[in-house]
């Protein structure tokens, strides 16, 4: 039974619904479970995502869940996007004309995130706060600073009455994305079963495991008999086409050349991911793909994929975790910390399991 909010309003009666979170791609894969809950209690209800135009690769994918996305033009305390400053009256005036019933505060603590979704001028409104003293039973939570990232949105839809326990994830692939991973892995061929992805970049310079040890890793399973496969986006061309050079053996460069969800479905069908603490990770866990995560200055206990037999997470414990700094101003020891050594001992782990340990 759902229980009222402050002000004796029932937020599971909503019809016009909004969820903030102005994040990406990893990020709008770790509330997934939360938005499956909360569309399970709402089924008829209309839900906007208010959030970033990089969202919207991942919303295709979960058309369930969500109706549209309204692009959030910014804002300068987060540093995801450029803010869009000229942009930011027009959307205030477009959301407050939504009259929506009921906003979901699902991006932090609230420090910078509150004032935005009540200028939405909702009917009423579920969030984080940062201080316990500013809790509201069934309406605002305490930051839950303890919990893993997808367990905190769970934790706030329980908080307002919904039950939502459901943590798993997942990544919905459709006939064209396996279609278009079967065709981009014969054009370059791949044999997933043999294939190694290796994912090098991050947003955050403090994020990336250094180069030069990723070639030592990839030079070491190319010679085991492995077939090695480059990820990342476009913008990071420069750091793959380093990493080849570096490597000095044939890989398969796919860096920019696939969708979401052509991507997805390659690394469902491959034997291991290697890469940074950032989205790709979260795609892997999505599908069910084994991977060995090398966590360079985030929080490992709020991201690390739940799954830790399937999910392999390697890092150097340090007092300055987690990091914010784009670039580690004392010589990066949480990178350097972890070896080529282990990060193998862990691949190779999970390739005699078939990579499905």
């Amino acid at each position: 039974m759902s229980r009222m909010a402050a002000g004796g309003r029932d937020p599971w009666q909503a019809k016009r619904v909004a969820v903030f979170r102005a994040l990406n791609l990893g990020d709008m894969l770790c509330v997934i479970p939360a938005l499956r809950a909360l569309r399970g209690r709402l089924p008829d209800a209309h839900i906007t995502l208010v959030g970033l135009e990089s969202a919207a690769p991942v919303l295709r994918h979960f058309p369930g869940y969500l109706d549209e996305l309204a692009e959030f033009p910014g804002d300068p305390a987060f540093p995801e996007q450029a803010v869009r400053a000229s942009e930011l009256p027009a959307f205030y005036e477009t959301m407050r004309a939504r009259s929506f019933d009921l906003a979901l505060q699902m991006h932090g603590s609230g420090q910078q995130s509150n004032p935005i979704v009540r200028a939405l001028a909702p009917a009423q409104w579920l969030g984080f706060v940062p201080r316990a003293s500013q809790a509201v039973r069934g309406r605002l939570l305490p930051w839950p600073d303890h919990l893993h990232e997808v367990h905190r949105y769970l934790a706030l839809l329980e908080h307002a009455g919904l039950e939502a326990k459901d943590d798993t994830l997942e990544f919905p692939l459709g006939r064209r994305d396996r279609a278009q991973a079967g065709r981009l892995a014969a054009r370059m061929g791949l044999r997933l079963d043999r294939t190694v992805f290796i994912h090098a970049g991050a947003r955050l310079a403090s994020r990336r495991w250094p180069l030069a040890r990723y070639a030592a890793v990839v030079r070491a399973l190319a010679g085991e008999g492995w077939q090695i496969a480059l990820t990342g986006n476009g913008g990071e061309m420069d750091i793959v086409r380093g990493l080849e050079a570096s490597a000095g053996v044939p890989v398969v460069n796919l860096c920019g050349a696939t969708s979401l969800g052509a991507l997805a479905g390659l690394l469902r069908r491959g034997r291991l991911l290697i890469c940074n603490d950032t989205g790709i990770s979260h795609v892997a866990a999505s599908v069910g793909a084994a991977s060995v995560v090398i966590a360079s200055g985030s929080d490992v206990a709020r991201w690390a994929p739940l799954d830790r037999q399937r999910h392999t997470v390697v890092h150097m414990p340090m007092a300055c975790r987690p990091c914010a700094h784009d670039e580690c101003p004392i010589g990066h020891p949480c990178a350097l910390g972890v070896s080529v050594e282990r990060v193998l001992a862990e691949a190779r782990r999970h390739l005699r399991g078939g990579g499905r340990p």
